[in-house]
């Protein structure tokens, strides 16, 4: 029975994970990830740090254990505006600049 309720949980804070970075995404004039597989994955790897970690951290980063240090990969990460600017993506292909 915890299970499902874990389960249930996860499933519920990946939803809010993924109704966040479509508005943080839009407010940029971004969207997120097309590809439904790889934002799925970045989305479940959010939500299992956030309940691991109680923090948003980048899935896509190594954490160091060093609490000052891994607020720089609390999703979105110090580095996502240049990856998108530089590259049209960020790191963990979460955030893509809107090419239209």
């Amino acid at each position: 029975m915890t299970g499902n309720t874990d389960a249930e949980t996860e499933d519920q804070l990946q939803e809010a994970i993924l109704a966040w970075a479509r508005k943080y995404a839009a407010s940029r004039d971004w969207i997120v990830n097309p590809n439904e597989k790889q934002l799925g994955a970045v989305v479940k790897g959010l939500a299992r740090n956030t309940i691991r970690f109680d923090e948003q951290y980048c899935p896509c980063r190594m954490r160091t254990g060093d609490l000052e240090k891994d607020r720089e990969i609390i999703c979105p990460c110090i580095y996502h505006e240049d990856e998108v600017r530089n590259d049209g993506y960020c790191h963990c292909r979460l955030f893509f600049g809107n090419e239209e």
